[in-house]
């Protein structure tokens, strides 16, 4: 083991947090966590900590949260800190070269893919949307590109046909934590070595928005399958039903065909229904104001609600 580093650590949501977690069992030195401004959430859009300021002040670690590290104020205190690295997971700002070249070992990110595939904001879902055989954790040295830092450390994990973008998520934030801290390691000893990506190889991974949760039944059944696994649990596929929301929280796909997004047949297996080819069986389903059901118990209470020949979609 080498000496102790002095480690600043940046992060946001709970992808990050169990990095923080390992950070904080090793024999390093968390000196400082920064942290996304506390943002409003919740019916009531009460100001609510990320789960990495949760984290550090259960600690007494001191938490920043500037809206940008361009300016020259929030770059001094972070130098004052005198890190010998920084550790960046799913921060959510973008850091300049200024920053960059602050920590004495420079700044290392953890990001949920196999790079270069899949830079960006949402690896995880796009993996799973794209039905990817395979996804990861890359340890990176950072640069002042999206996600294009030369790779120090990589873990796989294979994509199953049962998958969701939750499920993944939280096999990657167990991943993680474990290679970062052998990147460390290996950065601190100086025997690491890098490897530059391969920029014809990179995939962008947009941001998700509940827009494109959208069910369009026209597409192809095995597409909107992995389309309901990948938002699974956000931002949830969903359609409508006689005008109203309904969220898809499972489904696989089934024999039948009909015009897109008829209901074929319902029973306590699922509900059947038509896409662009083939057909999907929604098997677990939440109805406005009700909680997430399999779709038995809905078929039990509410049958008049599915009957064959009701086209998901469309507005009342």
């Amino acid at each position: 083991m080498t000496e102790p580093l002095r480690i600043v650590f940046a992060g946001t949501p709970e992808f990050a947090a169990e990095h923080l977690k390992a950070l904080l069992a090793s024999a390093h030195n968390v000196v400082a966590v920064y942290s996304q401004p506390d943002r409003p959430a919740g019916r009531g859009q009460k100001l609510m900590q990320s789960p990495v300021k949760q984290l550090a002040v259960e600690h007494g670690i001191e938490v920043l949260q500037p809206p940008t590290l361009r300016t020259a104020e929030a770059q001094a205190e972070l130098a004052a800190l005198k890190p010998d690295l920084l550790v960046v997971v799913a921060y959510g700002l973008i850091l300049p070269q200024a920053v960059l070249d602050i920590p004495r070992l420079g700044c290392i990110n953890s990001h949920a893919s196999l790079l270069p595939r899949w830079r960006g904001a949402a690896p995880i879902q796009r993996a799973v949307q794209a039905g990817d055989s395979h996804s990861g954790v890359t340890v990176m040295h950072m640069e002042a590109g999206l996600d294009t830092g030369p790779m120090l450390l990589k873990v796989s994990t294979p994509i199953s046909a049962e998958d969701t973008g939750g499920s993944l998520h939280d096999r990657l934030a167990e991943l993680g934590p474990p290679a970062v801290l052998q990147a460390i390691e290996g950065l601190a000893r100086g025997e690491l070595p890098s490897e530059v990506q391969d920029d014809s190889l990179a995939t962008y991974a947009h941001k998700l928005n509940k827009d494109e949760a959208r069910v369009d039944w026209t597409r192809p059944a095995d597409e909107l399958e992995r389309l309901i696994r990948a938002f699974t649990p956000w931002p949830t596929g969903h359609s409508l039903l006689d005008g109203q929301p309904l969220k898809i929280l499972a489904a696989h796909l089934a024999e039948g065909q009909g015009t897109p997004g008829s209901i074929i047949a319902a029973s306590k297996e699922g509900l059947l229904v038509a896409c662009g080819s083939g057909a999907l069986c929604l098997t677990r389903l939440q109805l406005p104001g009700g909680k997430p059901l399999g779709f038995a118990d809905l078929f039990n209470s509410r049958r008049e609600q599915f009957a064959i020949g009701t086209v998901l979609g469309q507005a009342s």
